[in-house]
């Protein structure tokens, strides 16, 4: 265990030039089991104190356990700061064992939810209700669509979801109070377009970067509540922050600005082409059949989750170029 730490940290600790645009190696993988009900849920240390626990660079489905979002941790000496819970209840209890196994059962301080969407916070029935935090906006939508998110996964994910409640977090923070994350001056930006709140944690020590949903990386991007230029604006300012690691919501670690190009790239690319059919008069089937580019089509959920790209954000660009009406 004590080898597998200090090579994970030396490989942190490498220079971009030599390893930069490449998938973060050796992140343990989890392996679920349905028989079980277990998730197999591993984590990985990273520089500066933070562990990983990822999740599969998937769909939603049960095979995996509908766990497809990275989630994590950092532990210092008054105990242990939870990034994300998941999407059941299952998930949040095995999500809690692992850190206590690794934290010898340090209390847990904060539990925070980086935006709206199920997988970041329907585990939190497995933490202590008054440490979950969330931003004032996330936790207005989380109210709004909690209901909703539960009857659609339990459809989705069957039993993995089993007693699975939502636990609305108690803390509604601002940005700035998360700089007293544990001992480390941890940079909070609340920023948008995946969601209209986008919470992302920076450790300017380590220069390592929870990116929450603003980043997908080989993996097509989800748009239930996107808005693309917004999103685009928002990647911008995470490129220019020049972190050394990204753990991105959905997709492999990264090292640099890898998965925060890529995604750029994308929605770049999809902004461009939505415009551009709505302007020519496209019916929404011909572009969804025209496809994507082919460096996109290797990404994880092609085509599915990008015919429903065009499906969410096709219609807005129609509009615009109706001039509104």
């Amino acid at each position: 265990m004590k080898l597998k730490c200090l090579i994970a940290m030396a490989l942190i600790t490498m220079t971009a030039a030599g390893q930069a645009r490449a998938e973060l190696p050796n992140v343990a993988q989890p392996t679920p089991d349905k028989a079980t009900l277990n998730y197999g849920l591993k984590a990985t240390k990273l520089a500066g104190g933070w562990y990983v626990i990822a999740g599969a660079n998937d769909d939603f489905s049960q095979a995996n356990g509908c766990n497809i979002i990275n989630t994590g941790f950092y532990v210092d000496e008054a105990g242990v700061y939870v990034i994300n819970t998941g999407t059941s209840r299952l998930y949040g209890e095995q999500q809690r064992a692992l850190i206590d196994s690794i934290s010898n059962g340090k209390p847990v301080k904060q539990v925070v939810a980086l935006n709206l969407h199920p997988d970041y916070f329907l585990g939190n029935q497995a933490y202590p209700k008054e440490a979950l935090a969330a931003t004032k906006v996330t936790v207005q939508g989380i109210k709004a669509e909690a209901a909703l998110y539960e009857t659609n996964l339990y459809r989705l994910c069957g039993d993995w979801m089993k007693a699975t409640e939502s636990a609305l977090p108690t803390q509604t923070i601002a940005p700035a109070s998360l700089r007293g994350f544990g001992r480390k001056a941890i940079e909070a930006i609340e920023l948008k377009g995946h969601t209209d709140s986008d919470l992302v944690l920076f450790d300017p020590e380590s220069k390592v970067m929870w990116a929450g949903g603003l980043v997908f990386y080989k993996r097509i991007v989800t748009t239930p509540h996107a808005k693309l230029k917004p999103w685009i604006a928002s990647l911008k300012k995470l490129q220019a922050m020049k972190p050394k690691v990204v753990v991105p919501s959905h997709g492999p670690v990264s090292w640099g600005s890898e998965a925060i190009d890529q995604t750029l790239d994308y929605l770049s690319w999809l902004d461009k082409r939505l415009a551009q059919a709505a302007d020519m008069g496209e019916e929404i089937n011909d572009v969804m059949n025209k496809g994507a580019p082919e460096r996109f089509r290797n990404f994880a959920a092609y085509p599915a989750e990008f015919y429903r790209n065009v499906t969410n954000l096709y219609p807005v660009y129609e509009k615009e170029a109706l001039g509104g009406f």
